[in-house]
């Protein structure tokens, strides 16, 4: 069975789209405040609706009207703000001799494809490019710091250099340092500063150029003063180059770190193979080809212990294909001729032609790629706290270190005082770090969803899993949900004058316009009976409640007795059999035939085999568990009773489910609705949390915050687990995020040096700093051990 996740429906009214998202790879950012700079950047272009950035993947979504502008102002925008664009060179290939016969003009959808492998190949390349620079920028740093350090701390113990070469040694040193390595961070700060809006560069570049220049003047005043033969003064050369040192250190395993958040995307991409085996028209000769120069309606042969590359149907061969990655079915599926096979899946055994239907992000799991980056890409409301906190907090940061030296200056106005007071000054700039607060929230993001989608499960965004996160109640959908979703026609049931199989062949023949289960469930019977199948015309469906159609030339009506009674057809002779059915755990549904009641069908869905241990996991996790169905009182009891759930809410049309949500929210309740058919659609839009199976409609699926790719309803405790943690990861980042600056800075300021005799030098301070963004990317990677 295909797999499909949440994506939105289309307006059928425009034609053209009225808004579209373009999603950026951005070079150049390095702090909060960048992300910042770049979505104001952004937003000031004309026909920008909208823009977000997400710091931790550097990457922004910006929503934007087609009509009035594209991809070249949104670039330019950015340049003019200091930043890059990542733009994807488009490789095109030239086809070989045998299959030029076939070959075809582009379409757009090939166009489309193309450049999705570009993206994701120059996304690669820029990663590999930014780790290689940020290497050598920690090396260089650190190779020149480290001896500098070790003269700066002889404190006179290298009794063969006398003070002044070696004050002199150590500003060339720092120099080098400061002005080699340092140079993107003095650029990134100077950058912020013409923009008029200061960021983490410009804190760390003021405070290495306030240390670096008040050493130097110090350095030449004194020796150019009578004292100058008599040692060197107290510089601070090493605090200027250390903090260099550190931040670099500090980006380079942030960087790493960064790197991991995407993971699960990048294990998703490694998947499809790069290049595939395809089959030439004319005399079926093999050649091997990239894959972004693969067609539909090209032949590829898969070998043994290769992935599919495509969504495709066999043509020959026989195999057995491990598709756990879609379904969850640990064991392998056997596929031959006209079976369905899809990109991603694992051939195990022989050998399969394969004719290409879909590629790249039109596969099922290019689409689950699509939503996973999406989903990673997007904001929960709790990061809008550190949004406000990140735009106040540099111009916080920097009137505080000018208050700090003020204050250490005005105590000790000396020589001393000064240089404490710059001390003091510097250690603040430093040690403030608005990056820890600003990948708090998007690297936990990432990371959980990126693990769910490991797990088969997958979030909408960062505001589904926030969501998820504070349920409480859960509704559940029976038919599809709790059931297997397989029903079986078990009985058929006719009032005099009509026969049992052209009852049913009329039933069925009107059932077949219908997508729901008991629908399926009819037209299979009807079809395992060997019975006629008859055309049916206007057919007509009342979501929940029953479907009308003609059906050679008589009017049918199927459906509830309640919907009959609406149609002016009543029900009465048939309602005690009704009853007798429900209550053994049967969907009954009544017949009409021109306006007058023709019998009753009978449809059983027994259980899934995991709903009786969900519904268990659901309530010792605390929740509220509920059944809701447009089943009779009666089926809904006995099915419950079976599951041991005492919650049931029965006979529901669609509106009435949706209702029913209603009131608990009204209650205060946290509520999360779970169904998989397009009567569940409106409940699951009502709901907080909308969590449809992944075998379900397209239209439930659209409605839906959460899927529940493979596992089935098992799946839902684990993703509600998931959620959870996620946001206590959150939490912890953020909160040790804010201790840590609101312990930091004074600190570093000599708020507690009266008393307890704590300071930080500038060099600590750096340290630390560096230190405080790498530790929240360690607490967010910690989510990938979730569930394992």
């Amino acid at each position: 069975m295909p797999i499909d996740v949440p994506r939105s429906v289309p307006s059928p009214s425009s034609a053209a789209p009225a808004q579209e998202t373009l999603e950026l790879d951005v070079q150049g950012m390095t702090c909060m405040g960048c992300a910042g700079r770049v979505e104001r950047a952004l937003r000031a272009v004309p026909g920008v609706r909208d823009a977000q950035v997400n710091f931790a993947l550097r990457r922004a979504s910006v929503d934007i009207d087609p009509q009035r502008t594209s991809f070249a102002p949104l670039a330019e925008a950015l340049r003019d703000a200091g930043y890059d664009v990542l733009e994807p060179e488009l490789e095109v290939s030239v086809p070989s001799p045998s299959a030029a016969a076939s070959a075809v003009e582009r379409t757009p959808q090939d166009e489309a494809r193309a450049a999705a492998f570009a993206r994701a190949l120059a996304r690669e390349r820029a990663d590999q490019q930014e780790q290689l620079e940020l290497r050598r920028t920690a090396l260089r740093s650190a190779v020149l710091t480290v001896p500098l350090l070790v003269l700066a701390m002889s404190h006179g113990t290298l009794t063969w250099i006398d003070p002044l070469v070696s004050a002199w040694i150590q500003a060339a040193l720092a120099t080098l340092v400061l002005f080699g390595p340092g140079a993107r961070i003095l650029r990134q700060g100077w950058k912020a500063v013409r923009a008029a809006s200061a960021d983490m560069n410009t804190l760390v570049g003021l405070g290495a150029l306030a240390s670096w220049g008040y050493s130097l003047a110090l350095l030449l005043a004194h020796a150019f003063s009578s004292h100058a033969s008599h040692g060197a003064p107290h510089l601070y050369f090493e605090a200027a180059a250390a903090i260099v040192m550190f931040v670099s250190a500090g980006k380079l395993l942030e960087a790493r770190a960064r790197r991991q958040l995407g993971d699960a995307v990048r294990g998703l991409h490694a998947l499809v193979p790069a290049e595939v085996n395809r089959l030439a028209r004319d005399d079926q000769s093999e050649e091997r080809v990239a894959l972004s120069a693969l067609r539909p309606g090209e032949v590829v042969r898969v070998r043994p212990g290769e992935h599919v590359p495509c969504d495709g149907e066999v043509l020959s061969g026989s195999s057995a294909v491990d598709e756990a990655l879609l379904t969850g079915e640990s064991l392998p599926v056997e596929k031959a001729a006209g079976a369905r096979v899809f990109s991603g899946t694992t051939n195990q055994s022989g050998v399969l032609d394969v004719r290409v239907r879909s590629l790249g992000e039109e596969t099922a799991l290019g689409r689950i790629v699509a939503a996973v980056e999406s989903a990673q890409g997007s904001k929960a409301d709790v990061a809008r706290f550190a949004d406000r906190v990140s735009a106040w907090f540099v111009p916080a940061v920097l009137l505080l270190s000018g208050l700090t030296f003020a204050v250490w200056l005005a105590l000790d106005p000396s020589a001393a005082g000064l240089a404490t007071a710059i001390e003091r000054m510097v250690a603040v700039l430093v040690i403030a770090c608005p990056c820890a607060l600003g990948l708090a929230t998007p690297a936990a993001i990432a990371v959980g969803v990126g693990r769910g989608a490991e797990l088969g499960v997958l979030f909408r965004g960062g505001a589904a899993l926030e969501a998820a996160s504070r349920i409480d109640t859960v509704f559940l959908d029976k038919t599809g949900t709790l059931t297997r979703g397989e029903p079986e026609l078990v009985e058929v049931q006719t009032l005099a004058g009509i026969e049992r199989d052209a009852l049913l062949e009329l039933v069925a023949a009107a059932e077949r316009g219908s997508e729901h289960p008991l629908a399926r469930a009819i037209v299979r019977g009807a079809r395992e009976r060997g019975l006629t199948e008859l055309a049916a015309s206007e057919f007509r469906a009342t979501s929940g409640a029953g479907i009308a159609a003609r059906v050679d030339g008589r009017k049918v009506r199927v459906g509830t007795a309640r919907w009959l009674a609406e149609n002016g057809i009543e029900t009465r002779p048939l309602d005690a059999e009704a009853a007798r059915l429900a209550a053994l755990g049967r969907t009954p549904l009544f017949a009409a035939v021109d306006g007058a009641l023709a019998g009753l069908l009978a449809v059983a869905d027994r259980p899934a085999d995991d709903a009786r241990a969900t519904v268990r996991a659901l309530e010792a996790q605390g929740f509220e568990v509920w059944m809701l169905t447009g089943d009779r009182q009666g089926t809904a009891n006995a099915i419950a009773a079976e599951l041991g759930l005492a919650r049931v809410a029965a006979e529901l049309d669609p509106r009435a489910k949706a209702a029913r949500i209603e009131v608990e929210r009204a209650r205060g309740r946290r509520v999360a609705m779970v169904g998989d058919g397009l009567n569940d659609a409106p409940a699951l839009a009502a709901a907080d949390l909308g969590v449809a199976m992944g075998r379900g409609t397209d239209v439930a699926r659209a409605a839906a915050d959460l899927s529940l790719q493979r596992g089935g309803i098992a799946a839902l405790p684990l993703a509600l687990a998931l959620a959870r943690a996620t946001m206590h990861t959150i939490r912890r980042n953020l909160l040790c995020a804010s201790i840590y600056n609101l312990l930091g800075i004074p600190i570093a300021a000599g708020v507690f040096v009266g008393w307890t005799g704590w300071a930080l030098s500038p060099m600590l301070a750096s340290a630390a700093m560096s230190l405080s963004s790498v530790s929240v990317l360690l607490s967010s990677l910690w989510l990938r051990r979730f569930g394992r």
